[in-house]
């Protein structure tokens, strides 16, 4: 079975473009963990244009009221963002490879290069009882320097999988989703999956096996518009949890 968790940043970003809390992002939380998701997802980022720190401390206290609802806290791992990690100890911390200038996470961390700066950050999330994810592209060299580093999870960055869904490269570009997750396996690392995931592609994404978590948000609220927010996590639940 792999887990959903909701990524609450565009209801975040609905909030801020009004300057007032509303739509409430912890209320919308509760609607998604009522409908039978996971996990919840935030991924507040250093300019806070969408997802905020408060969030990410009104999150953690609500999530702890429902045992079994995973809270993932996504973010680039600078000094105050870890110091938060410390307070908040989400289940699970992602560390994405972004800058205050990117519009969104666009590429997996070099690993085999950033090995000496991340190491001491992963120590830092153990010594917390928080489980770490470093965000990957789907490179086998890379997620074995991952489970070098000792991180717990990676999460493979799925935008290339998802851009070629319609063309004829997709089952080639798939393989290297495969041959990733089965470095990650045999190394004892777990497997997450994030980015432009939706309820078209996912199901056969998933056939790479053994992912334990996703984690959708735009995607998903564009669906929820679309159909309505039940029948959305009710699809995306059939297929995560077959």
């Amino acid at each position: 079975m792999t887990k959903l968790s909701v990524n609450l940043n565009k209801i975040a970003l609905l909030r801020n473009s009004r300057g007032r809390d509303y739509p409430n992002v912890p209320d919308f939380a509760r609607r998604f963990i009522d409908l039978g998701t996971d996990g919840i997802t935030i991924h507040p980022r250093q300019d806070e244009r969408h997802a905020r720190r408060q969030d990410a401390h009104e999150l953690g206290r609500l999530c702890t009221r429902f045992p079994g609802i995973e809270f993932n806290i996504e973010g680039y791992p600078s000094e105050a963002f870890i110091a938060m990690m410390e307070i908040i100890r989400p289940d699970q911390c992602t560390l994405v490879p972004d800058d205050a200038e990117q519009l969104t996470s666009d590429h997996g961390w070099d690993i085999v290069n950033e090995r000496d700066f991340l190491r001491p950050i992963l120590d830092r999330l153990r010594a917390a009882g928080v489980r770490s994810s470093l965000f990957v592209d789907p490179d086998a060299g890379q997620v074995q320097a991952a489970a070098d580093i000792g991180t717990d999870r990676i999460e493979l960055y799925t935008e290339l999988y998802a851009s070629h869904y319609h063309t004829d490269r997709r089952e080639e570009i798939l393989e290297r989703y495969r041959e990733a997750a089965a470095v990650a396996r045999d190394a004892d690392l777990g497997v997450n999956a994030g980015h432009d995931l939706n309820l078209r592609n996912l199901k056969r994404f998933l056939e790479i096996g053994d992912v334990l978590e996703v984690s959708i948000g735009h995607a998903l609220t564009v669906e929820c518009l679309e159909r309505g927010m039940a029948d959305v996590i009710n699809a995306y639940l059939a297929i995560c949890h077959g």
